[in-house]
């Protein structure tokens, strides 16, 4: 993969492309999830960059896309369509985990004509989806997380989104980098983020929902078994896995995204 960088008001993003990128490959955009990095797609970028163009990054605010000054799904949008023109490509196929899933809907929102397809990991939809309950709740996890020392917090998030001793050491590698601040910040502006930016939204490219089996985040399973009903779109339930299904169980995860990917061509 060949590091690259592009800068916006807020900061310098940093984005990765795979080593042999040729204009008449379909083109994978993958975009990992709240306090994680590009990293947490080794496996699979390691299964598609044979056959595709791989894009990835570390989103604004995270990992090497640092100090970031204003996070906001609207500035993230707009990156990665810098980002997706300087690679000269017209369309992509995005691949998002958790907030990497809103962010790319954020994308759709105002991009819809670039995107042949999503792949939607573990995360939620956009809509009224959320009870005043949910949003409020959303609205109080930075100062939350605060209440937890620095080393429970970083194993309990751990924990709580992988299954596995792969998924866990993976999830612990990529938020070691965050002071304790800095990760009870990111966790709130992110989901104060969404909710800023989330509204009625129709996609009208292939969608598929994978969700791991053990994925008690918040209610992400329920969202999206909601979402799979409201709109057709196919929900494929993922064995051993948590929140970070694809960090958990990349082969069951690879091979769905290749059964979506073989459709769409």
């Amino acid at each position: 993969m060949i590091k690259k960088q592009i800068e916006d008001l807020y900061g310098k993003i940093a984005y990765w492309i795979s080593d042999n990128f040729v204009s008449d490959k379909d083109t994978l955009f993958f975009l990992h999830g709240m306090t994680a990095d590009h990293t947490m797609f080794e496996q699979q970028f390691f299964y598609f960059e044979r056959d595709f163009n791989i894009i990835t990054w570390d989103a604004p605010a995270h990992g090497e896309s640092r100090p970031y000054s204003a996070f906001s799904y609207e500035s993230a949008a707009n990156a990665m369509y810098q980002i997706i023109d300087k690679c000269g490509v017209s369309k992509v196929i995005l691949i998002g985990q958790s907030m990497g899933g809103f962010i790319a809907q954020s994308f759709i929102q105002r991009y819809p004509e670039i995107v042949k397809g999503f792949v939607a990991i573990d995360t939620c939809p956009f809509g009224d989806y959320y009870s005043k309950s949910d949003t409020w709740w959303l609205r109080q996890i930075e100062w939350m997380s605060n209440l937890f020392p620095d080393n429970l917090l970083k194993k309990s998030i751990a924990k709580q989104v992988a299954v596995t001793e792969y998924g866990q050491k993976n999830m612990l590698q990529m938020i070691e980098i965050y002071g304790k601040r800095e990760l009870c910040h990111l966790m709130g502006i992110g989901y104060a983020g969404f909710l800023k930016d989330n509204c009625e939204l129709r996609i009208s490219c292939p969608v598929v929902l994978l969700v791991g089996e053990k994925d008690n985040t918040g209610k992400v399973r329920s969202y999206n078994k909601e979402w799979a009903r409201r709109t057709g779109n196919k929900l494929i339930w993922i064995p051993n896995a948590a929140h970070n299904s694809n960090v958990d169980n990349p082969e069951t995860v690879n091979s769905h995204i290749k059964f979506f990917l073989e459709d769409l061509s």
